[in-house]
């Protein structure tokens, strides 16, 4: 029995790296193009706006919108292998990325980088939510959220070297592939080391579900329809608040190094060697300070405590949010990126987590699935090219960027407090009812 036992342990612990690697790479890969911004656009001859469609639209469209199906689908067939296809397309995409020669060439590539990760996290918030029980969900899904720092810390600290690296060749000339510039080099370094991990997660055994809402008929997309209506002003508002974070919190992961490179005079891909290292610190306090902080609460009795961490998230970001960009030295503006980096990474998880417990198990992808929906459209299509069409078309110099930026989370932080202030009464409502389910997991 405690042999079993362990084994089970194993396995679940297993299948929290292998997916926590999955989406340290899916930021790697998605998120590469942020110190890439002067390269392409120098060779496609494009504004901030056309760049922001580029990286945030063409990404964000397919990303967001499959995982609707993606999210019903894993609510029934099997999640591990779905995120195994996806990891595989995802990472065969970003390696064409590189071999992209034009704009439309590097859009549809971004799109098939998206339609790839697209199958990966509604299938492995319901995986993990069935592998570990309730009490132990928080702190899971913020060592899986550690995925987000850790890809854009690497993609910018790690991404810069190897930018830096091929640039001080001149590019290369590969078999096949032809004279290739550095910046194609990049994607195409970062892209390759996803297919391993795509087998390994495809042959992951599939755990039992647990938390299964007793019913006589299947689930399906019209009873998922009908309790998001029927719960609609926690969903709405939960939902809505993320994503008003989200979009400040991807506009400043997308625009800042090109904001500082224009502000102080230096490189894009030597300034993210620095911000990549503060990002991966700072960002992983933030995902861990988020889930301690959520614990913190739910043992002072506090059964919200996720919702409450999102609050307290949205308070404390303002501040920093609206002078991180105004700062007037280099330095200045690294130290002011720790606080915001640590607030763009504590909320996610716990956020996550508290969306799943009030979800029955037959619905939680979905719910994954919409809630990413929401909070990739603003955050990664919406936001960034909110920043960039400001920049073009209302503010000038050197200084547009970081002007964008600073009215952005001026606007969005507020709005995301008002949210949350709503949604929590209904919440806590909502969580009292989905104690009467038969909840399985709680080992």
């Amino acid at each position: 029995m405690a042999t079993s036992k362990n084994s089970r342990s194993a396995v679940r612990y297993w299948a929290l790296f292998l997916l926590l690697i999955a989406y340290i790479l899916s930021f790697i890969d998605r998120n590469i193009m942020a110190i890439l911004v002067d390269p392409i656009r120098e060779d496609f001859h494009i504004s901030d706006f056309g760049y922001g469609l580029l990286n945030g639209v063409a990404f964000t469209f397919f990303y967001a919108f499959l995982g609707l199906p993606i999210g019903y689908l894993a609510d029934r067939r099997s999640r591990t292998r779905i995120i195994g296809v996806g990891t595989a397309v995802w990472s065969v995409m970003t390696f064409t990325c590189g071999m992209a020669s034009g704009f439309v060439g590097l859009f549809a590539a971004r799109v098939g980088v998206g339609v790839g990760e697209a199958a990966l996290s509604p299938p492995a918030h319901s995986l993990l939510s069935d592998y570990f029980s309730k009490r132990q969900l928080p702190v899971v899904m913020a060592i899986f959220t550690l995925g987000i720092p850790v890809g854009i810390g690497v993609s910018f600290s790690l991404g810069g070297y190897i930018y830096g690296y091929f640039d001080a060749m001149g590019g290369a000339v590969l078999p096949f592939l032809g004279d290739l510039k550095p910046w194609q080099l990049t994607f195409m370094m970062v892209g390759a080391p996803g297919l391993l991990l795509a087998g390994l997660i495809y042959m992951l055994k599939e755990p039992a579900r647990t938390g299964v809402m007793e019913t006589r008929t299947e689930l399906g997309v019209n009873a998922a329809l009908a309790f998001f209506k029927q719960h609609k002003r926690v969903y709405f508002f939960v939902f809505a608040a993320i994503s008003a974070l989200s979009i400040v919190g991807y506009s400043l992961m997308m625009w800042y190094v090109a904001h500082m490179s224009r502000v102080y005079d230096l490189p894009a891909f030597e300034i993210s060697k620095t911000f990549g290292l503060i990002y991966l610190f700072f960002g992983s306090l933030g995902t861990l300070g988020g889930a301690w902080l959520s614990g913190f609460l739910g043992r002072k009795g506090y059964k919200d405590a996720g919702i409450r961490v999102l609050l307290i998230v949205a308070v404390l970001w303002v501040v920093p949010g609206i002078l991180a960009p105004q700062m007037p030295t280099l330095t200045s503006a690294f130290i002011m990126a720790a606080p915001c980096t640590f607030f763009l990474n504590a909320f996610f998880g716990v956020s996550i987590a508290a969306v799943q417990v009030v979800t029955p198990n037959q619905l939680r992808a979905q719910a994954s699935a919409v809630l990413l929906l929401m909070a990739n459209i603003a955050g990664l299509a919406i936001g960034p090219a909110i920043v960039g069409l400001l920049s073009d078309d209302v503010f000038t110099g050197v200084q547009s960027l970081g002007n964008a930026l600073s009215l952005v989370a001026a606007v969005f932080s507020p709005l995301a407090i008002v949210l949350v202030i709503f949604a929590l009464k209904p919440y806590r409502q909502l969580l009292e009812a989905s104690e009467q389910w038969s909840l399985t997991n709680d080992d």
